[in-house]
């Protein structure tokens, strides 16, 4: 049954109104299109057409958008979907209480302040910076590679760490690499071109590339970490469960003083040949009562990504071989 619900936005400031709406309107739409229901609105009074859970989400998440906007910071469209997906699962908004970030919900890099979206990519940020070596689980589009690289980039600029090591096993390239063009760098290079993505965004290309060359910041497959011992860095290990039990136990043991280790990965992702078990799924087993070790799992409902992706990670977990 269609319900209908008026309420007003205070207090009364055009262009926060206009930032809320977004271009067109595009805003209001998104908001629509989600809930199934109908938006309209004449100034600040707003009026909301659906059924009685849609039209109580809209006026919570137009209310919480609201009030960030005091604060002149942009809303992006995958903050909204975030948000409505947030008060849809029953989840307190990370943002809304006078939307305040702790300093353990946000970190600050060269190109932007990134904020923790959702209670576990702040739960995350938190656990980065009270363990020294921490996993994090779940699929694709949490944000949990990009956030690893933030916080070290935040590490490195307020120096607390002296080098940032990101790596990553080649599983794809397997030992086919001495078919594919080019010298050792450029066979790998494809990837590990995630982790220079995420390097980019925290950093710009000028820095990453400036650091990269005074060997602050490393990227290299995992092969490369054999027989080092890496004080006073951030090391970050991305598709973790590509590892082997003996390449796990290997990169495990190569931080040392003052070092801080971030492992990320996806169970459901695992590439490796069928004979071979994953060095992730081992350590997390022999490792996650160490008291000195955290954990955060992320699940579909963390995606950050387009909102297709968060239904296309459920279908694949949903769907079972006939």
């Amino acid at each position: 049954m269609e319900e209908s619900l008026r309420f007003e936005l205070i207090p009364e400031e055009q262009e926060r109104l206009n930032r809320l709406c977004g271009p067109t309107n595009s805003t209001l739409k998104q908001i629509e299109e989600t809930l199934k229901i109908k938006i309209s609105n004449r100034g600040f009074k707003f009026r909301i057409k659906g059924s009685k859970e849609g039209i109580g989400v809209a006026k919570r998440v137009l209310k919480v958008l609201y009030e960030k906007l005091e604060q002149n910071i942009d809303i992006s469209p995958e903050e909204i979907h975030l948000y409505l997906r947030e008060i849809i699962n029953n989840e307190p908004p990370s943002n809304e209480s006078k939307i305040k970030e702790s300093n353990q919900a946000s970190l600050k890099t060269p190109q932007s302040l990134v904020v923790a979206k959702g209670k576990n990519q702040k739960d995350y940020l938190e656990v980065i910076s009270k363990k020294s070596l921490v996993f994090a689980i779940g699929p694709a589009g949490t944000g949990k590679t990009y956030l690893a690289v933030a916080a070290a980039v935040n590490q490195l600029i307020s120096g607390k760490v002296e080098k940032v090591v990101v790596t990553r096993p080649a599983v794809e390239a397997g030992e086919k690499l001495g078919f594919l063009p080019g010298d050792l760098s450029q066979k790998v290079d494809p990837y590990l071109r995630p982790l220079y993505d995420a390097l980019f965004m925290t950093l710009g290309f000028k820095e990453t590339y400036k650091l990269i060359d005074r060997n602050v910041i490393e990227i290299a497959p995992l092969a490369f970490m054999r027989g080092r011992t890496l004080n006073k860095s951030f090391i970050i290990l991305d598709e973790a469960q590509n590892t082997t039990k003996q390449q796990m136990k290997m990169f495990l043991t190569r931080f040392g003083y003052g070092s801080k280790v971030v492992v990320t990965g996806d169970l459901t992702q695992i590439d490796l040949p069928k004979e071979l078990n994953s060095g992730l799924i081992h350590a997390l087993d022999i490792l996650s009562k160490i008291k000195d070790v955290g954990l955060v799992k992320f699940s579909s409902k963390d995606v950050t990504r387009h909102p297709l992706v968060q239904k296309i990670v459920d279908a694949y977990e949903r769907y079972k071989p006939k």
